[in-house]
Parts: structure tokens; sequence; C-alpha cells
């Protein structure tokens, strides 16, 4: 038995030889910007495409990864939701919830047993819950490799932490275990990095993995952050000793997951998946500098939900798509009036993808949707409850606030937690197929199952609301004057549209048992695939997604200069944003004074970096300027600095500059480096396709990008664009030496900076 499910569990994992054993193709697999572990042949291509792409089906063009609880097993009285209710067919990876870090430093999902709904529960009688005998153990994870074999082209990953058990986990009683979790295994005490912790870990995530057929990691720390009292409540007095040395910890932890699952992925044939769930909110972001762990990650989940609930008094969108220029919270901070944020609303989507786009391909890029509802009671003010205030006169025990918003509570929080005293945390969190039922005046026979007596009626109607400025649906009582922020047929559809139309990865679905579906004999919502299936359709025939870092083209040839962005204060002191620029000429060619580098950094923040040190940095291209209401139009601001004329840089030298912006961005990119004459990139972007060499070395010059229209055509036969011209669909013109062909009507849009997905299509050099 355990000889076949060993088999077993190596035939679902892919683990058999894919025979791709060539460094040079698997090199030609390799996402742009994914780190790989020195002196490892990693087996990209069995997992991505020749073009780094990921390989997910013929009918999979973008991702539809959701997150699959493992509490909702019907043990308990309430709806279960197992294996079988996945709609296979319409997603590409499923995120199990969760495994956590035990008191020795491992993953792990708890002790094995008949109680155990990973590995020992069974549901006798259950259709499409019966057993694979093949494989050792039971439980979810049994159930999730069977269905796995009928549906190859799906990944499994492990995800680790989560809200409640990033600094603890929950033991077989369901008492919380305040062991420290991811603050104590990867951060000590002093606040430097816990290496020892975070090689157990590491090891023992390789080991869950091969033991149980996953595909991958996925991490969600919530949160790594300097800022202070962020995260779970309960963790605040390990995590705030600790904030100075988050970052550290969370970098360290994710270079060793990095390089322990590519070696282990080598030596089984196959590439093993990292991932995170990220957060979206740029106060969290301050405090995680320039979230310089994207590297290691084959791609990022943003929880791009929770943007507005209880916590506080303003009342808003769970998860809107963009900002509208009238966020009660963002206005109360003086954002829209602080000429250094330029006016740049933070809590939407948008402004969360576009954060992380600076240092990504947008392929490598998720948003998050929330299929399940936040909301208030007793809102006063704001258009039907939006943007208005509801304050509490008490917080919940342990929740760690002193002022908070009033929680919408009964039968508008069917899916709420308990504070510390075991009552009802006020939070208006219902699963989306109760709030479909709520918006129809209808009670669901399930309310039994929730503690509501079958005779129970609704006071007050429940209308929907819809700002298409915000792509955000909501449902507002005005008898009870109860706001919950809701997602839909509509809402998902705009956001599945904003996802293929900026050749985004896909979405990130917390979670799968909050989707609905009609039942029509009863006349009630119960769980189904609706938005699941509407992303599935949208995505089925979508166009590749972008699977480039930068938007115009860049020198093949690189060099080893390291950037570095270091010395960030913490928390609420570290702003404006002031850390210190490094540069390490690691090449063995000085630079000489007046060198000159460009980046790229993300119009999530606003144009106004500049250095105190002399270097002259300025922002000499931006594809948006402005507020963000609407979105924000482009992905890059375009920045130079140059060493001082009298600042030369001999090999193995370091310079540093005091470097200054007003929104947090991730780590800045598509740095390039003109010496000699000779434009560069940078060894440090991992982009695809470089080669590394020493300056002036041999090669022809590269072209450095024009940052302000002034290209010439050269030999191009083509007519060279002009700014003051129109140009219709399908024409081609010339600039900076290459062929352009535009994709729709455009005028004054320079070829070369609307980018991959921009108007101008790039034909190549003439």
């Amino acid at each position: 038995m355990l000889a076949a499910g060993a088999a077993a569990v190596a035939l679902l994992a892919g683990t058999l030889s894919t025979g791709v054993s060539h460094a040079a193709d698997n090199e030609s697999c390799r996402p742009d910007g994914l780190y790989t572990t020195p002196g490892v042949d990693v087996p990209y291509c069995s997992v991505y495409d020749a073009d780094g792409r990921e390989k997910m089906g013929a009918d999979h063009q973008r991702r539809v990864i959701g997150y699959f609880t493992g509490w909702r097993t019907g043990k308990n009285g309430q709806p279960a939701y197992l294996a079988d209710d996945i709609p296979w067919d319409k997603i590409t990876h499923i995120n199990y919830a969760f495994a956590h870090v035990d008191s020795g430093n491992r993953l792990s999902v708890g002790a094995d047993g008949a109680n155990n709904a990973a590995t020992g529960m069974t549901w006798p009688g259950v259709a499409g819950a019966e057993m694979d005998p093949s494989l050792p153990y039971k439980g979810h994870f049994n159930l999730l490799n069977k269905f796995k074999k009928q549906h190859p082209d799906v990944k499994t990953l492990i995800s680790v932490g989560g809200w409640a058990e990033t600094g603890g986990y929950f033991d077989e009683n369901g008492d919380r275990v305040d062991s420290g979790g991811f603050y104590t295994m990867a951060t000590n005490a002093d606040g430097s990095v816990n290496q020892a912790g975070i090689d157990t870990f590491a090891d023992s995530a390789v080991a869950f993995i091969k033991k149980y057929g996953f595909n991958g990691v996925d991490i969600d720390y919530e949160y790594p952050t300097s800022m202070k009292d962020a995260g779970h409540p309960a963790d605040f007095p390990i995590s705030n000793a600790r904030r100075g040395g988050l970052n550290k910890g969370y970098a360290a932890l994710m270079k060793t997951l990095r390089e322990k699952l590519d070696r282990a992925g080598a030596a089984d044939g196959r590439h093993y998946m990292l991932t995170v769930a990220a957060p979206s909110s740029g106060y969290l972001l301050r405090g995680m500098e320039t979230f310089q762990v994207q590297k290691y990650l084959d791609y990022v989940n943003i929880m791009s939900y929770d943007l507005h609930g209880a916590w506080n008094e303003y009342v808003g969108p769970n998860a809107s798509l963009f900002d509208d220029g009238k966020d009660a919270e963002l206005a109360a901070a003086n954002v829209y009036g602080s000429a250094q944020y330029g006016g740049i609303g933070y809590l939407n989507t948008d402004w969360a993808y576009h954060y992380f786009r600076g240092s990504m391909p947008s392929g490598r890029i998720n948003i998050g949707l929330p299929y399940y509802t936040r909301g208030h009671k007793n809102v006063q003010g704001g258009t039907d409850g939006l943007w208005g205030k509801a304050a509490a006169s008490s917080c919940p025990a342990g929740s760690g606030l002193t002022k908070c918003g009033d929680g919408a509570v009964g039968i508008d929080n069917l899916w709420h937690d308990l504070d510390d005293n075991g009552k009802e945390s006020p939070a208006g969190s219902n699963p989306m197929w109760h709030a479909k039922n709520l918006e129809k005046g209808v009670v669901g026979d399930y309310v039994t199952q929730y503690g509501f007596p079958a005779d129970t009626r609704l006071t007050g109607a429940y209308a929907r609301k819809y700002s298409s400025a915000l792509v955000a649906p909501w449902l507002w009582n005005a008898e009870k004057k109860v706001f919950l922020s809701t997602e839909d047929e509509q809402s998902v559809a705009a956001k599945a549209d904003y996802v293929v139309d900026r050749g985004i990865g896909g979405t990130m679905v917390w979670e799968l048992a909050g989707d609905y579906g009609w039942n029509a004999a009863k006349g009630q919502y119960e769980m189904g695939d609706t938005l699941t299936s509407l992303m599935y359709d949208a995505f089925k025939a979508a166009t590749p997604y972008g699977a480039r870092k930068s938007g115009t083209a860049l020198p093949t040839e690189a060099v080893d200069i390291a950037v570095n962005f270091t010395e960030f204060k913490l928390g609420d002191s570290n702003y404006p944003i002031t850390p210190k620029l490094k540069i390490t000429n690691n090449t063995a060619a000085a630079l000489p004074g007046g060198t000159e580098f460009q980046f790229d950094y993300a119009t999530a923040a606003p144009a106004n970096a500049s250095d105190q040190s002399g270097f002259g940095t300025k922002v000499i291209r931006s594809d948006h300027t402005g507020d963000n209401i609407g979105g924000l139009k482009g992905d890059f601001h375009r920045v130079s600095l140059k060493l001082p004329a009298w600042q030369s840089l001999a090999p193995g030298a370091t310079v540093d500059l005091a470097f200054n912006y007003y929104l947090p961005v991730s780590t800045p990119s598509n740095w390039t480096v003109n010496i000699g004459g000779t434009t560069y990139a940078l060894k440090g972007d991992l982009a695809r396709g470089t080669t590394v060499v020493e300056p002036g070395g041999g090669g022809s010059p590269s072209p450095t990008p024009s940052p302000t229209g002034t290209g010439t055509p050269g030999t191009c036969s083509a007519p060279a664009w002009s700014a003051g011209e129109s140009y219709g669909g399908g024409t081609t013109v010339s600039h900076g030496g290459h062929d352009w062909k535009s994709k729709w009507w455009t005028k004054g849009e320079e070829p070369g900076t609307t980018g991959e997905w921009g108007v101008w299509q790039d034909l190549g050099a003439c």
C-alpha cells in the first residue's frame, strides 16, 4: 500500500522526469525576472513555455486561483464545501488554506487522526467524497489528488499562514497556540534573521509538498511590515518587538524557499512553485520597503480586498477596482489634498496592481476578488451609505482596537468570527450566496444551521446599488442603515475585462465556497460557481498574458552593477520615504563621473521622486500624470540619475545617495547604464535574453530608449512618427530605429512609451 501510494503521489505531483535536462532549454522557459538558484538546472519547461508563460491548458489563458478552506467540512452542522464542489474545469490553481508554522518551525497541518480535515477525515455516504484507496492518507488532501487525476492541468499549492495563523496556530481542540509562527521562525528577538528556523521550515515545506502531491507553496504571512500593530492583535507582543527586522526575515525566507524548491525540482525533474498572498494597502506596503521578494516568486496574488471594513468607521467598498476621488478614509487623511501624494488614492485594486507592475511582468501578477461581504450598520451620511460613517461605541474583545466601526451583525453577518469572549464579532461578513438572497428578500433554509430560527424574517429591503466609477456593488438597507459591500456578475465581468485588457496573469479568489448558484426548486441562492464560470468564459479566448517586465526593448547585454534600496525608517516615521540607494560596481571597469543610470518605477506613486545627494535624479518620462480617478493610465515613470562629475566609481566600490519619494513602490526595475557610449542592462533585473558582459568588452552599442520623442528613423522606410499627427488603427510608422504599428486610433502617444499592451506594437528594428 505504501509503495503504491508513493508512486501515485509521484505521478500526481509530476515528479517523473519531463525529459528536459539542458540548462539552455530550461533558461528559455524561465519567466522574465525570476531568480534562478546558482548552479541549479531548474526544469522551468515543465511549467512554462518558450516565452516564459505558464502552461495551464488550451482554454486557460489566464489564471483563476481559488482558495479552498479546510474548515468547511460539514461536521459542525453548517454547509460543507468539499473537493467535489470545486468547479475543476473552470479554475487553474487551488490554494489549500491553511497549513501553519508549528512550534518546531516546521510546516504542519496538525497531528494525523480521524478528525484532521486535511489528512484523516472521511465523509461516508457523501457522493463525490469517496477516498482514493491508492493514497496513504485521507481527508481533503486525498480528495484533491483524486480530482487532480481527472484534471491534470490544475495545480495545487499548500498555503501557509493566514490572518489567524501567521503568528500561531490552532491545535486539535480549536485553541490558538501563540507560538510566534512566521514572526519567530524567520526573525530573532533582536531583529536579526533566524536562518536556522528558516532552514528548518523550508526543508519541511519541500518534504510536505512531495508527500502530499502539491505543486508548490503559497506563503500568506500577514504581515512582515514595520507598521506598528499590523496583523492579528494576538501577535502584537511578538511582531511589534521585531518589526525592524521583519522585512529582512521575510526576504531571507523567500530566498531560502526558492533555492530549496529549485534544488528539489531539479532532482525531481519538475519546477516547484513559490507564491505569496500580498497586501494591497498602501499603508501596509509602506512598511515593506520595496517588496524585495518578488524575484523569488512565480507570481504574486494581491489581496485586493478588505480595503474597507469595520476596523474603522469609514464606510466604503471591500474591493473597488478604481478610486473615485471621494474615499472618506483617504479624504480624512488629506491624501487628496496633498501635493506630495499627487491626489493618488491607494485603497483600490488598480493602485495595488500598478504597485507590483513596477517590478514584475503583468503576467506574474493576479488580482484578488472576495466572494464575501464586508459591512456596517447604523451608517450615517454618504450616498446610500457609500462614504458615510459608522462609529462603534465599543470594539470586539481582543481586536486591539480602541476605536472601530459599527460592523453589521446577525442575519447580516452569517460568516462572523467570535471575539475573545466567544461573542459575535461585528463585521458584515457573508458568503455571496447569502448576500444574493438578502438582495432578493429571501431567507434561505440554511439559516437554521447558523443559529437562526426557521421563521426568521428580514427587516427592510436590501437594495442593490452600483458605482461604475469604483466598479463596486453594494446592498443598502435604508431602514436598518446597513451597508454590505458585495461582488456580483457586473463587477466581476468588469474586473475580468480589466485583467484581459492589461495583460494581467489572472485572478485569485477568497474563497471558493462563497460563490453562488440559483436553486430554482428551492427558490434560493446556494453555493455555486456563477462568478468563477464568468471569469473562465472571459479568459478562455483571451490573448496570452504580458510576459515582460519592461514596456520597451532593453539592451541584450547586461553588466554586474548592483543597486539596492536600504536604510528605510520604520513604520509611520517612513514618510516621506527616504531610503539610501546604494550602487555597487562589480565590474572590472571604473565608472567615470557623469555616468548615467535610468530606471522605471510604478505610476502607483506620483512622478516626484528626487534625491538629496547631487545625483540630479529626475523623472524624464511618465506614463501617467495627475490623480488616479478611473485608474492609472500607464505603468511606469522613467528616471535618470548621474554620478556627480567628481564621483567616479572604481571596481568593487559603492556609492550611495539619499532617495526621496512619497507613496510606496515595489523595487524599481528596467535599469540601464550608459558606459562609454554603450547602454547596458543590469544583471540584477534578471531579464530574459540578456548576457552578462564586461563594459567595453565587445558587441555593438545598444540604443537607449528615447524618453523625449527625439528618436530618429535611421534607415527605416516607414514614415517617421509625428507627435501632432493622427493615426488610424493599422498604421505603420518608424521611430527610434524601430517600426511600430498602431492597434487603434492615436495621437500624441509616442511609440516605445505605451507598453506591451498599449496602442503601439513594436515590429522590431529596421
